[in-house]
């Protein structure tokens, strides 16, 4: 693994299929990766080496330690940038050198809107008129399936640029997953607690299909050689039916061996939190992200990670395509065993 330090500086669904060419006759491309030291982000520079591609990961100042212990980067190239600047993005990252690809999986930390609008749009736009500059030629997004329906910051900043990568010149591949399963994670240990299992309404108001970051990764690394996945929006959920947060609860109980605890929780709870940050952030404004945060926490209470059907007006699992062999219920197993762990760092609802 190689380390370059920053120098100073003044719409339309698709199934998901199986690889459509042979090994030997997929092309290898010199990737220009962002996001890399996510969850997902690592998982794509994983399944990105697998599948015999060059591998830079331009990643912020600050991970050099965590890049270095850690072997998923084995084979890769690091260099250290702020994405968020012009110069740093040219100079720092593509170096006047040739790329055939960008890969993202950079995403805002919080969904706060201040951090959407610089990381989930203007960063990405940067990096866009970047790699225009140098020649790439393709650019496969992460985005998320929840843009269908926009009503938070971090979903129109993420929407403002699907549109700008969909504009430009290069062949995309906009990939939206359903739930990740470090999201639907977070109520494990107030079982292990004895704490009840808690419900928004009374657990049947939404579903996904869940998606592991190894399914995840591998998806989105076909879309380099997929052409059948290239110029199109792809959602994507993971194997199996979609699955409501009362059957994840009941399916932890049952792995735990204890009797079904449950509390419902009102979606009201949401309104009066964000209607009570919202005017005291008139006075107070970094109540203002509190509030927002607060918003977030209510659309993914009150809304299914399916593909939208505008005719129906409803979610629709079936026409929510899905990919991979690894299930929500085998991670939680794994979890209960103690054999798998995860840090939802600053995806944590409950």
């Amino acid at each position: 693994m190689h380390i370059r330090q920053e120098q100073p500086i003044s719409d339309q669904p698709v199934s998901a299929t199986a690889r459509q060419q042979p090994a030997t006759d997929r092309k290898k491309h010199r990737v220009f990766m962002l996001g890399a030291t996510g969850s997902i982000g690592r998982a794509t520079v994983q399944a990105l080496v697998a599948d015999g591609h060059d591998v830079v990961c331009f990643v912020r100042r600050g991970s050099e330690k965590k890049v270095k212990n850690d072997g998923a980067f084995n084979g890769v190239t690091v260099r250290i940038g702020d994405v968020t600047d012009t110069a740093s993005v040219a100079d720092n990252g593509f170096c006047n050198e040739t790329f055939d690809a960008v890969v993202s999986c950079m995403a805002s930390r919080t969904g706060a809107a201040a951090d959407a609008w610089q990381i989930d749009h203007a960063a990405h736009v940067t990096v866009l008129n970047a790699a225009k500059n140098a020649g790439v030629l393709q650019f496969v997004l992460l985005s998320a399936i929840c843009v269908q329906k926009p009503l938070l910051a971090f979903q129109h900043a993420k929407l403002a640029f699907e549109q700008a990568l969909a504009a430009s010149s290069l062949t995309y591949s906009i990939v939206r997953p359903t739930a990740f399963f470090k999201s639907l994670s977070g109520q494990i240990d107030r079982l292990r607690t004895g704490k009840s299992f808690l419900l928004f309404g009374d657990g049947t108001l939404t579903a996904c299909k869940p998606i592991s970051d190894r399914d995840l990764a591998t998806f989105m690394v076909d879309c380099l050689n997929d052409e059948t996945r290239h110029n199109k929006i792809l959602p994507v959920g993971g194997p199996g039916p979609a699955i409501t947060p009362l059957e994840q609860g009941q399916h932890l109980f049952k792995l735990m061996n204890k009797p079904p605890r449950f509390k419902q929780v009102p979606v009201a709870f949401f309104d009066v939190i964000i209607a009570t940050l919202s005017t005291l952030g008139v006075l107070i404004p970094p109540l203002r992200a509190k509030a927002e945060l607060a918003r977030i926490g209510r659309y993914y209470a009150t809304e299914s990670m399916l593909v939208w059907n505008p005719k129906t007006d409803e979610y629709d699992a079936d026409a929510t395509p899905s990919t991979g062999t690894d299930t929500l219920f085998d991670f939680y197993a794994d979890m209960v065993a103690g054999t798998a762990t995860v840090d939802r760092g600053d995806h944590k609802v409950f």
